[in-house]
C-alpha cells in the first residue's frame, strides 16, 4: 500500500507554475438556484413533461433535489431540453435521473444529479454543454424537464430544486 496525494482539477491547476484560471463555477464561484413545481393528475400517461427551470449551458450542475407528495406511482426522468421558445426538444432526457419514484412522498429532497448514470461523478467538474457531450459551448438556455417514465395513479405535486454556477 502507498499513501498518495490527489488533487481535483481546480487545485491542480492553483499549484501549477504559471498558475491556471479555474473556471470561476468550479472553484470560488458563486452558487445560482431555481426552484420549479407542477401539479400532477391522476392519470398523467407516460412522456408527460413538467419544465421545472431554466439553466444557461456554461453552467455547471451542483445539484438536483426532486420533491414530490405521495403520488400512489409513477416514475420520472430528469434531464435537458432545449427550450420552449427554441423548439422544446429533448437533448438528454434522463441526464440526470431515470426512472426515480415519484410513488411516495419526498419532503426533504432526494439528491438524483448523478442517478442515471448518464452523467457521472468522473464529469463533476463539467459545464453542462461539455456533459451533454457537445464540443463546444452553443451559449444558450437549457430548460431542465421532468418526463414521466410510469404512470401517475393519484394527483400530487413534483418539484425541482436546482442549484449550479455559471
Amino acid at each position: 500500500m502507498a499513501v498518495t496525494v490527489n488533487k481535483s482539477g481546480g487545485i491542480t491547476n492553483r499549484d501549477l507554475i504559471p498558475k491556471v484560471v479555474t473556471n470561476a463555477s468550479v472553484q470560488g464561484g458563486t452558487l445560482k438556484a431555481f426552484a420549479g413545481a407542477s401539479a400532477v393528475a391522476n392519470g398523467d400517461s407516460i412522456g408527460s413533461t413538467y419544465i421545472m427551470g431554466s439553466v444557461p449551458s456554461n453552467a455547471r450542475v451542483h445539484a438536483v433535489l426532486l420533491y414530490c407528495t405521495a403520488i400512489t406511482s409513477g416514475a420520472a426522468n430528469i434531464g435537458v431540453y432545449r427550450t420552449t421558445a427554441d423548439g422544446g426538444a429533448a437533448v438528454s432526457a434522463s441526464l440526470f435521473a431515470s426512472a426515480a419514484s415519484i410513488a411516495s412522498a419526498i419532503t426533504v429532497g432526494s439528491e438524483v444529479t448523478h442517478q442515471s448514470g448518464t452523467f457521472p461523478v468522473a464529469n463533476i467538474e463539467m459545464p453542462l454543454w461539455q456533459a451533454l457531450g457537445l464540443s463546444a459551448d452553443p451559449c444558450l438556455m437549457y430548460d431542465i424537464v421532468l418526463t414521466l417514465s410510469a404512470a401517475t395513479t393519484a394527483a400530487g405535486t413534483v418539484a425541482l430544486k436546482v442549484v449550479y454556477a455559471s
